[in-house]
């Protein structure tokens, strides 16, 4: 898909034409192929002992250096819900971002590896269904599986989740909907 695809044209003469950064439709997303979200993101301990005491997880084995050397990783471990909402946020500009409707679950969810303090975290989508939702019209539901790997190319977070997606023709229709009621006086 070209820029072009993605850009609404000038309103004005001499203006430049505006490219928006979005996700993709439903119609666009394509069962089989591997998305690679890049860049990746290297994790820090300010992001674990952030994330960590802000959802009141106090579990020692990402906040106490000293009893998590005596367990059998030897060091403090990233949260995972952390590496999950990361691998999660990784897909949403290449995939997502403004296409989606909903958000519907989070499946098979499993850590293999350990993410630590200073490992640098890429994620993999797979969508691996997509159908016509039956009852919402312009709308599908698209299941993915998302793959978050270390700097090693060892797995470290496996999800399969499940989203409720527009169709570009439906959105385009809803936003001028939308638009059309926003200006409308009363």
């Amino acid at each position: 898909m070209s820029n072009a695809d993605r850009s609404a044209p000038s309103p004005v003469a001499g203006t430049p034409r505006v490219i928006e950064q979005r996700g993709l439709y439903f119609d666009e997303l394509e069962e089989g192929v591997v998305y690679a979200h890049r860049p990746g993101r290297t994790v820090t301990e300010t992001d674990n002992v952030l994330f960590t005491t802000m959802t009141m997880n106090t579990q020692a084995l990402h906040l106490d250096a000293a009893w998590s050397a005596g367990q059998p990783f030897g060091q403090r471990l990233m949260n995972s819900m952390f590496t999950l909402a990361t691998v999660v946020g990784q897909s949403v500009p290449q995939l997502t971002q403004g296409t989606i409707v909903a958000q519907l679950g989070l499946t098979d969810v499993s850590f293999p590896r350990p993410l630590y303090h200073g490992d640098t975290l890429y994620t993999e989508t797979v969508v691996t269904g997509k159908r016509l939702s039956a009852s919402r019209p312009g709308q599908g539901i698209v299941t993915m599986q998302h793959t978050g790997r270390n700097q090693h190319g060892d797995v470290v977070a496996l999800a399969a989740r499940s989203c409720l997606m527009w169709t570009r023709e439906a959105h385009a229709a809803a936003e001028l909907e939308a638009a059309q009621k926003g200006t409308i006086e009363t």
